[in-house]
């Protein structure tokens, strides 16, 4: 059996314009100084890593990892969070996520798309410069806006929308195995990716690629209503990312799992920080040990209440609380008998004439 590691934290919530959080070393030193052990870092924000030098220089790569060895740290994953939502964008959300891309890029969805799959292929050369096991990524979305439709379900709406998806994705998925990395899609609402049934229409349109697996957040399941446990039991060979985030839902007679367009502090469901919410994360850290996840478990701060420097030391705290150092042998070793046939038999009285 293995243990998985942590504490990490995701940088992505604490990148800012002030020291320390302008710049990989002041975010190394803040994020060690709380106990974490390691960074997801994501590809977009280069003053605090440039994607396209990691992609083709070892130097830098190999500068990266001395910089962050010194506070005692490594890199857990990359995360191509934004860049993998523009890999597949419906019209509806065109003005909202061309944010996400260059100015130079905004209003044309098509080089916008080829700007998003270059820069997720650059993540996979750069993952394995660093050597990464794991890629922390979104699917995007074409489905999405007929996630409830009216008027009522096309069956070939939704054929086409998983169909071009897959079209878009298997060449990046031959290329995370070209460099030895396995594509981690966080299942997120608002992703066509959004739980375990649209993950396995992915996946069999992929042909069951064996890089393309799970972030695991168990936060966005909770809210969905779906059993967050079991789904570990049932995707654990392919969960090879986790996001420690809590979430809490309170049924009331106004809203519900839509939301209401209310914000998050308003809303029936919404993000806590991890132990303020309703998740089981003693459930979900003993599956991980039972199925042997190798990974790291990382911290993704998103809560409508707590300050977010209190939720990250408080976080580190809580994750190193949660990991199970995973047994070496049995409880009841001691009790051990031999195992030979003839003692087995014995035992059973099978050779006693019966």
């Amino acid at each position: 059996m293995k243990t998985l590691k942590g504490p990490g934290i995701f940088l992505s919530q604490f990148i800012g314009q002030q020291a320390p959080f302008n710049s990989l070393e002041g975010l190394a030193q803040w994020s060690s100084g709380l106990g974490y052990k390691a960074l997801q870092i994501p590809c977009n924000h280069p003053a605090i890593f440039d994607l396209e030098r990691a992609a083709t220089s070892q130097t830098y790569c190999d500068e990266v990892g001395g910089l962050l060895a010194n506070y005692g740290l490594e890199v857990s994953e990359l995360s191509t969070h934004l860049e993998g939502q523009l890999v597949a964008v419906h019209p509806a959300h065109d003005a909202a996520f061309d944010g996400f891309a260059p100015q130079a890029l905004r209003g044309d969805p098509a080089k916008r798309t080829e700007w998003a799959i270059n820069r997720v292929k650059l993540a996979a050369a750069a993952s394995a410069k660093l050597g990464l096991k794991a890629h922390a990524t979104f699917s995007g979305s074409l489905a999405w806006p007929y996630l409830y439709p009216w008027p009522p379900h096309n069956p070939q709406l939704l054929n086409e929308a998983f169909a071009e998806l897959a079209r878009r994705w298997q060449p990046l998925l031959n290329e995370f195995d070209r460099h030895g990395v396995d594509l981690c899609y966080e299942i997120h609402p608002g992703e066509d990716l959004h739980d375990g049934v649209t993950f396995e229409r992915f996946l069999a349109l992929v042909d069951n690629h064996p890089r393309c697996n799970i972030l695991y957040d168990p936060s966005h399941l909770h809210l969905q209503h779906i059993d967050y446990l079991q789904y570990i039991d049932i995707y654990h060979q392919r969960i090879k990312a986790f996001h420690v985030k809590d979430a809490e839902y309170l049924p009331n007679g106004r809203s519900g799992v839509y939301g209401g367009y209310q914000r998050w502090l308003e809303r029936a469901g919404r993000f806590r920080s991890p132990g303020d919410g309703q998740v089981d994360f003693k459930g979900i850290f003993s599956r991980l040990a039972q199925y042997d996840y190798d990974g790291w478990a990382v911290l993704e701060w998103e809560c409508c209440l707590k300050e977010s420097e209190t939720g990250a030391r408080e976080g580190a705290e809580f994750i190193r609380h949660h990991i199970i150092p995973v047994a070496e042998r049995n409880f009841d070793d001691f009790a051990a008998q031999s195992d030979s046939q003839a003692t087995v038999r014995a035992q059973l009285g099978l050779d006693k004439g019966v």
